[in-house]
């Protein structure tokens, strides 16, 4: 399996997209460790092989750097690390106190720059590579969730700067998320009605699976990325169909 003996840290991987990214790198044949403030409702697991759980809250720089070092000390290296915890309620900007909006912004910006950080010289050692799980959000407008789109778009940038820094000896990319299909896709999209109406704007005709983000993020850390880095891979379907194509009354397809 062509990551076997590797080590991956994947943040947020309990449940979601994380979870996914999670079990894609478990079939690949890696060693993988998640973690997040609260266990997982049930153990993440992928062809009969298991991650292990670390309880962490990544808002705390003295609990991530404990969580790495035991990681470090534990399995003797590090081969990748998957920033993607975060997430954000929907709120529009004048319905709540700077300091809510400054909370999204610090877990998923802020978090995920000192977890890379923190894990920065384990990652050399091995010339491993970090994958920052990034949002169309920080590429368009994001009405209600503006804070977590200016975060998304400071972190694909983040990555970029130490994807130079980093050079030749820690890869950094980054995956550009659309819609994900997760067991809470009810609390953004509705009933199943909802869901496949959504999907249906996608040009792909459907959501994304969060094993689809797994496969990208594993194929970030392989081998056969190795001249990869500085990168921003889109997985969104297509994208989204521009508005003026269907108010626009010349051109319709029959």
């Amino acid at each position: 399996m062509e990551l076997d003996g590797r080590v991956v840290v994947v943040t947020g991987g309990t449940r979601g997209v994380g979870a996914g990214i999670a079990r894609s790198f478990l079939a690949a044949g890696a060693d993988v460790i998640v973690c997040a403030r609260r266990p997982p409702d049930q153990e993440v697991a992928a062809d009969g092989r298991k991650a292990a759980f670390t309880p962490v809250d990544l808002r705390d720089p003295a609990a991530v750097h404990t969580f790495f070092d035991t990681v470090a000390h534990r399995h003797g290296r590090l081969d990748c690390l998957v920033n993607n915890a975060g997430g954000t309620p929907y709120r529009l900007l004048g319905e709540g106190e700077a300091q809510r909006h400054a909370r999204v912004v610090e877990l998923n910006l802020l978090a995920p720059m000192n977890a890379s950080l923190t894990a920065y010289p384990w990652l050399r050692q091995a010339r491993g590579s970090v994958v920052m799980i990034g949002s169309v959000s920080g590429t368009r407008p994001s009405p209600g969730t503006a804070a977590y789109g200016a975060a998304k778009a400071g972190l694909e940038n983040l990555a970029r700067s130490m994807a130079v820094e980093w050079a030749p000896d820690v890869r950094v990319n980054s995956l550009v998320l659309g819609m994900v299909r997760t067991e809470l896709a009810h609390l953004h999209y509705g009933d199943e009605t909802g869901i496949a109406s959504v999907g249906a704007t996608v040009p792909l005709g459907r959501l994304a699976e969060p094993a689809d983000v797994g496969e990208a993020a594993v194929f970030l850390a392989s081998d056969r990325a190795a001249y990869i880095s500085g990168a921003s891979l889109l997985v969104h379907g297509g994208g989204e169909r521009p508005a003026f194509l269907d108010a626009a009354t010349v051109n319709k397809e029959n």
